[in-house]
């Protein structure tokens, strides 16, 4: 037993878009106003909404810590046993040997030497080479836990040392007798750089570094509408808008947020989808229309996600105008309105300025909906593109006026913006074709350009079977006035009719229209035969459709053109000439689908209608009306009807249509008199 599909309910789909629009919506509360240093307040007053400290800003911090820099002393420690130790050392030398027995005044410089130069310090290499290049005047020793000031100018290395004893040696010893005394044996390290100190102490004093420069108490005036905004306000803006940010960051805040997201954009999604249900039951029956129109809003709010959150464009570069050309080409004004207002409604719970947004989008959508009332041609899209930039620029200096009365006021790079939305709405055509390739739709620009008769196929159905191409013209004209009437798409008939019976073309000698003389090649076949070839008519028109790349739609006009219906012709002969024989009902019976729509209806209540009536010896309006009833009453007991969308007004007034045009088409023209030429 085969299983039946799984179907998902639409209201699922609404479902599953809510919590994705949810999931990528700007988590974080956003501080509702924009401002710029040097630039007017184009808000109301605004006073504090609660006590806040007045941040510093990154420079005036950055000053205060490269002064802790500069004046900050780094910390050396002491080890004072070692000059002890290396000055006892020496003079232990001194005795033991004789190098300077020649005087004691030998020891006596060195021991005072060494002991100023122990005292002063000395530091390794790279110690010293620190307080060089950082510029440390002076630093602290600590010895004994008391941190005690000294020069940078007066500490050694070994090397400046050694140095320094020789050259200070006084004229009345000899200096080679001290270079060769290996005085540097008695020269060590004594201070070292205590980094771990230092830093300590240079953190604590960073830390004491106040981040606040005053206090603004709540319900103090900060700024009012027109007010310039200078480095002062600026900073207390800014210290706002950082303190409200970082309040919205808690859990609290963060789970309030989230749910009146989702309290928000599902409310605007239940309206869409009751709009749809009550109102569009033809899109809402249909997924694959639910699938488009959740799929094109989203991608518009996704836009929208990306430019807020990345900041990688302005809003107003994104072209919202978009979603109701698009939804108007195929679908209706009144749809394409809601979708574009909800996404816009969603879009604007994100954008700095909602009014300003919500304004522009609102007189953009009004521009779409008028201008292409009824879109037949490419040239109406790039002129409603043009209707909308002026509609922005009108509106936007509208704004500009109602809000600062001065238009030197205004942000001229908006007009940038409008700018770049217009060359991407001169896309919208291209963007149309592809969502006709991928949804299967057919816009009216689409169907225009099919029904050209000078198109290679029409052009070659007219030229190899003459008598069904007009045969297929009067049905697109009985179609498109029947269409017209109980407001079906007359452009999509037309388009059909002019292509229902292309299939022909394999076989055109079969059918009698296109016949000459009294040469009938069915008189040399079958009944069954003959009935196949004409039936091979509806398969052999899907091949050629699908050559052409057709689309979709069109090809089901050619499907369903007889429906499931019989070629009577050929099985009342059958039936009539063998009426004690069984009759394979399958060989005389098209494969069908059955009409599903009020157009494949039509077309095939027009095709029957015109092909019956050229049987008709006398055209009059009671032999048409007797005709066109007893044709789609037959229809109807066969079932042929029965998917299609039609009340019994419909029908109705299709035949008092069908009966209308026929009689036009039928009358007869009245005699030319002959010019008479008088006797002489």
């Amino acid at each position: 037993m085969k299983k039946k599909a799984l179907s998902i309910p639409v209201y699922v789909y609404f479902i599953l878009v809510v919590l994705l629009i949810v999931s990528i919506f700007p988590r974080e509360g956003k501080f509702r106003y924009s401002f710029t240093e040097g630039k007017p307040w184009q808000y109301g007053l605004l006073t504090a909404p609660f006590d806040f400290p007045i941040h510093k800003t990154s420079d005036e911090l950055k000053r205060e810590q490269d002064s802790i820099a500069r004046n900050f002393n780094p910390y050396f420690q002491l080890n004072d046993v070692i000059a002890s130790k290396q000055i006892d050392r020496f003079q232990n030398d001194f005795r033991e040997h004789t190098h300077f027995s020649q005087s004691p005044a030998y020891m006596q410089y060195v021991t005072r030497t060494l002991q100023k130069i122990y005292n002063d310090g000395i530091v390794p290499v790279n110690d010293y080479n620190f307080l060089r290049e950082n510029r440390f005047r002076t630093f602290l020793v600590v010895e004994d836990g008391v941190a005690t000031p000294c020069s940078s100018n007066d500490v050694f290395t070994v090397k400046s040392a050694y140095s320094y004893l020789l050259d200070n040696c006084p004229p009345y010893l000899n200096v080679e007798i001290l270079k060769s005394q290996n005085l540097n044996l008695y020269l060590l390290e004594n201070l070292k750089y205590d980094k771990e100190t230092s830093e300590k102490v240079k953190q604590d004093y960073l830390q004491k570094i106040s981040p606040s420069s005053g206090m603004v108490q709540g319900g103090e005036k900060i700024v009012d509408r027109g007010e310039i905004i200078d480095g002062k306000t600026y900073n207390i803006l800014n210290s706002l808008k950082q303190i409200y940010e970082k309040r919205s960051g808690t859990v609290t805040r963060q789970g309030g947020l989230l749910s009146g997201i989702f309290i928000l954009v599902g409310g605007l999604m239940v309206c869409f989808f009751l709009y749809l249900y009550y109102f569009r039951k033809n899109i809402y029956g249909r997924k694959k229309h639910v699938t488009f129109l959740l799929s094109l809003m989203g991608v518009f709010i996704l836009l929208t996600e990306i430019c807020v959150n990345f900041s990688l464009f302005n809003v107003y570069i994104i072209p919202f105008a978009i979603i109701p050309i698009v939804v108007r080409t195929f679908f209706d004004s009144r749809t394409a309105q809601m979708s574009h207002n909800i996404t816009v409604l969603i879009c604007s719970l994100m954008v700095p300025f909602p009014f300003e947004f919500l304004l522009l989008q609102f007189f953009t959508c009004l521009a779409v909906t008028f201008i292409l009332k009824d879109l037949t041609q490419r040239s109406q899209l790039i002129k409603c593109s043009f209707y909308i930039l002026m509609t922005y620029f009108l509106v936007y200096v509208g704004l500009i006026f109602f809000q600062e009365g001065d238009l030197t006021k205004a942000n001229w790079k908006m007009f940038m913006y409008f700018g770049i939305n217009f060359i991407f709405l001169m896309f919208t055509y291209s963007f149309i074709y592809m969502i006709e390739k991928v949804f299967g739709y057919i816009s009216n620009v689409t169907l225009v350009e099919l029904s050209d008769i000078n198109s290679p196929v029409l052009r070659e159905f007219s030229e190899t079977c003459p008598g069904s191409f007009q045969h297929a013209l009067q049905v697109s004209v009985l179609g498109t006035a029947a269409a017209s009437k109980i407001e079906a798409n007359p452009q999509l008939v037309r388009t059909g009719a002019l292509y229902h019976d292309i299939g022909k073309m394999v076989n055109p000698a079969f059918f009698t229209e296109n016949q000459a003389g009294n040469n009938n090649p069915h008189d040399r076949l079958t009944f069954e035969q003959s009935a196949r070839i004409i039936i091979n008519h509806v398969s052999e028109g899907v091949k050629i459709a699908g050559k052409n790349n057709l689309p979709e739609i069109i090809s089901d006009f050619i499907r369903t053109h007889h429906g499931k219906g019989k070629t009577k012709y050929f099985y009342n002969s059958f039936r009539n000439k063998f009426p004690d024989l069984p009759v394979n009902e399958a060989a005389f019976t098209y494969p069908g689908p059955n009409p599903y729509s009020k157009e494949t209806a039509i077309l095939m209540m027009a095709d029957a209608v015109e092909a019956a009536s050229r049987s008709l010896k006398d055209y009059t309006e009671d032999s048409l009306q007797q005709l066109v009833d007893k044709i789609i009453s037959t229809q109807i007991a066969e079932g042929l009807l029965n998917n299609a969308p039609l009340t019994f007004k419909n029908i109705s007034d299709i035949k008092a249509v069908f009966v209308e045009k026929l009689v036009t088409m039928y009358h007869s023209r009245i005699s030319y008199p002959e010019l008479e030429t008088p006797s002489k």
